[in-house]
């Protein structure tokens, strides 16, 4: 009985073998898998909010995720992050000028009020 195990469990392995190799028939070994690519992407055209984040999955590979997907999703981060802080330093500065220019005119007195 044990010799009759060994045998069989060397023709399953055997053919599992040349089924995944490519055993005669068809072209050569399995074809590979289309990679997964990501469903749903940032929105090109419009900036990415916490939901377009929140919802974000990456597809899994054999090593886990896509490197590219997740590259081109963190460029895209990168890229808006930094332009919200140079449109936050443009406005800090302009209003640090509006305050300036209004204690300036708050300051001087008028000319009107001495005569």
């Amino acid at each position: 009985m044990f010799l009759f195990l060994v045998v069989a469990l060397a023709v399953v392995v055997a053919a599992v073998t040349l089924a995944v190799v490519g055993g005669g028939e068809g072209t050569g070994p399995l074809p590979e898998a289309a990679p997964e690519r990501l469903h749903d992407p940032l929105p090109p055209e419009r900036p990415v909010s916490r939901a377009d984040i929140d919802s974000l999955r990456f597809p899994l590979a054999p090593r886990g995720y896509r490197m590219a997907d997740v590259d081109d999703a963190l460029n895209r981060l990168g890229a808006e992050l930094a332009e919200r802080d140079a449109r936050i330093t443009d406005l800090e500065s302009a209003l640090a000028g509006a305050q300036a220019a209004s204690r300036v005119s708050m300051d001087k007195p008028d000319e009107e009020d001495h005569r």
